[in-house]
Formats: C-alpha cells, structure tokens, sequence
C-alpha cells in the first residue's frame, strides 16, 4: 500500500512540474486561444474551426448548394413616346418625356443543364431584352420559353456551358414550421440569403394569381427577390418567391411562393406544347354555407356546392347537377372554390376522373371526362 501511494505522489510531484515549467516558458500553451494584439492587448480567441463542417444549426451548407443556381435577371423596356413629344411647345412644358428606357430587376432559377430557368411573370413581362448574371459572374441574353400569368410564372432559356442546377424537393410535403431559406437579389446589392420559416400553406385567395396555393413564410423577401428560390433545409427548392404583403414595401415577415409542383406543372406544358393546357368542367361552383345547403337541401358540412352547371359541358355529362356538393377530386378533400379551380386545372383533358359527390344525405361517386379550360378574355385597349 505505502508503494501504491509513494508511486501516486511523485506522479503528482513530476505532472506539477512540468505544469510549471510549461507555464513559464511557453504559457501560450496552457493559454489556448489567448493572443495578444498588435497594440499589446490580452484577446481571447475561438480555435480554428473547420469550413467543411457547419456549426450546429448552421444553414451554410443548403446556401451552398442552391445559392450558385440562384439568377439575377435584369430587364430593359424601350419607353413609350408621347405622339406630341416632337413638338416644341410640348417640350417646353413638359421636357423630353419618355426618352430613357425603363429597367427592372428580379431573381430566376436554374432548373435543368439545358438552361431553364424559372422565374415571375412580372419579373419579364414587357420586357424588350433580359440579361442574366450568375452567381460566378458570367452573364447570357435570356430567350423567353414561354409565360403562364394564371400562376404568374415564367420560363427563360440561357445558352451557357457547365450550368449550376438546383435540386427539386418535394412541396407537397411541407408542414407548417419546417424551416426554409429565400435566396434572391434584393434591391440589387447582389444575392442574399435569409431564413424563417413556413408560416402557412395552400394561401388562397390574395388576388395575386388566379390559381393561388401559396406557401407563405416568414423569411424575408424584398423587391428583387420576385423569381428567387424558396429552399428547404437540404438546398433543395420548394418553392419561386413571387409576392410579399408590406405597407412599406419592404419585407413585414409575410412572404408568399409557388409551390415546386405547381412551376413543374408549368415548366413541362411551356416546353411540351408551348402552353399550360389546363383541365375544365363547365360549372359555377360557391363556398358551402348554411344559407346554400339549406336552399338545395344537402347535408354537407363541407365541400363545395355547384350552384350552376353548363349545358352538354364535361360536368353535366358526367352527372353533376345544381345542388351538388363536390367533396373530393381524384382522391383530394376539397374544401374551397379556389381548392377546385386548383385540383380541376391540374387534371389532364380527355382522362376521365373520378369525383366524389354529396347529394342530398347520398353520396355518390361520378366519372367525368375534363375539358380543356378555355382562354380568358382579354379586355380590347380602346
């Protein structure tokens, strides 16, 4: 025993030692992270971390993937004359009206190695020239594809070598709180990153678009972002920033954009047929209240009632009568007008569908056969 201890105390003896002879001639390193300035300052300093492995929490490695598919689109406009701006007495009043072009700025995506890109509508529309910058600082002249103002998307196509793709994820399985980046060029100081999260999903009825199902979050969207990738917390997108509700104009953490589903729906009927060809049914539906469901006697509680349906159109052929309450559309609950408009347009005309109908206390499954969604009609400019 009395071994054991005389062994255990010189070992102590010899490690003091050494700590005192390590601290007196190279307290740097007992001191780890403690450095001195140029000026003679005692600072204390975090030892150097490695770039390859984030900090926890960190979201470096999602804006590393998706930052470099990530565009600047800049657009040019050729100004509008007034047919009076060659007269001199009107420029004497009025100076030269309209003689520099109008310029605009917004975000795209990088989609395919083909040189897809998707981005807003608004973002190009009008637009008599679009200049891409990608984040390695090479620019193209953009070919627009195709447009599609219903969802307020658009589909450009640059001719460049070696693209940056980013990597589609799945909308659909998104759930409220699920953390996302926003990545766009904000006022143009170049491309940005922010974070939040969902705040919400399937926003409808904005008055934004005429097909809503917006997912809104709390990352922070400014003008310039329009166009710009919503990314999950792998890089992969989810979703084009398109819209922001603000009273300043700046970001008030309420930020809506179009699921990746809905822009590959819109991307793969540009490309195919030059066009979204979108399903259609012929009828006049309205939100289910106690009032309707009282008139036409059903007892649904939810769903969406038909109050009007066109003649020999694909609904009346298929059954569906005034009164009826649509409660699924290929297997989807509906729940609002909007909800049907969506479900409706996204089936293919000429495939026959199945629907699921309340009738009165009865329900009922129907077959019908969607057509092809007619043209809006545009106002004629007088």
């Amino acid at each position: 025993m009395k071994r054991i201890w005389l062994l255990f105390s010189q070992t102590v003896t010899v490690l003091v030692a050494a700590y005192f002879v390590v601290a007196t001639l190279q307290p740097d390193w007992i001191r780890q992270g403690k450095t001195r300035s140029s000026a003679g300052i005692s600072l204390i300093e975090a030892p150097p971390g490695n770039p390859d492995i984030p900090a926890p929490g960190s979201l470096s490695a999602a804006a590393r993937k998706a930052s470099p598919a990530v565009v600047s689109i800049n657009t040019s406009k050729a100004p509008v004359r007034d047919p009076r701006s060659n007269d001199p007495w009107f420029q004497f009043f009025f100076g030269n009206q309209g003689s520099q072009p109008q310029a605009g700025l917004g975000s795209g995506v990088i989609i395919s190695p083909d040189g897809y890109i998707l981005t807003n509508n608004h973002v190009v529309e009008g637009a008599d020239e679009i200049d891409i910058t990608l984040s390695d600082s090479r620019r193209a002249r953009a070919q627009v594809i195709g447009t599609d103002p219903d969802t307020d998307l658009a589909i450009l196509k640059i001719a460049l070598d070696k693209l940056p793709v980013i990597v589609l994820g799945d909308s659909d399985q998104l759930a409220v709180g699920d953390q996302v980046l926003a990545i766009g060029n904000p006022f143009g100081v170049g491309q940005t990153v922010t974070s939040g999260i969902v705040s919400a999903l399937g926003r409808s009825q904005l008055g934004i678009n005429t097909f809503e199902n917006f997912i809104q979050t709390d990352a922070a969207i400014n003008p310039g972002n329009s166009g710009g990738a919503l990314v999950d917390v792998h890089g992969n997108l989810l979703g084009i920033n398109t819209a922001i509700y603000s009273r300043s104009g700046g970001s008030m953490g309420i930020g809506f954009a179009i699921p990746v589903s809905t822009a590959k729906m819109v991307l793969d009927g540009i490309v195919r047929d030059g066009q979204v060809t979108r399903g259609w049914i012929g009828v006049e539906p309205s939100e289910l209240s106690p009032e309707l469901a009282e008139t036409f006697g059903v007892k649904a509680t939810e769903g969406v009632i038909i109050t009007g349906v066109l003649q020999d159109g694909p609904a009346a052929l298929g059954g569906i009568r005034p009164g009826d309450v649509i409660m699924q559309v290929a297997g989807k609950p509906i729940n609002s007008v909007p909800g049907l408009l969506s479900a409706v347009a996204a089936l293919r005309p000429g495939e026959k569908t199945v629907f699921q109908v309340q009738r009165g206390d009865r329900m009922l499954e129907l077959g019908l056969t969607p057509g092809v969604r007619p043209q809006p009609q545009r106002m004629r400019q007088r």
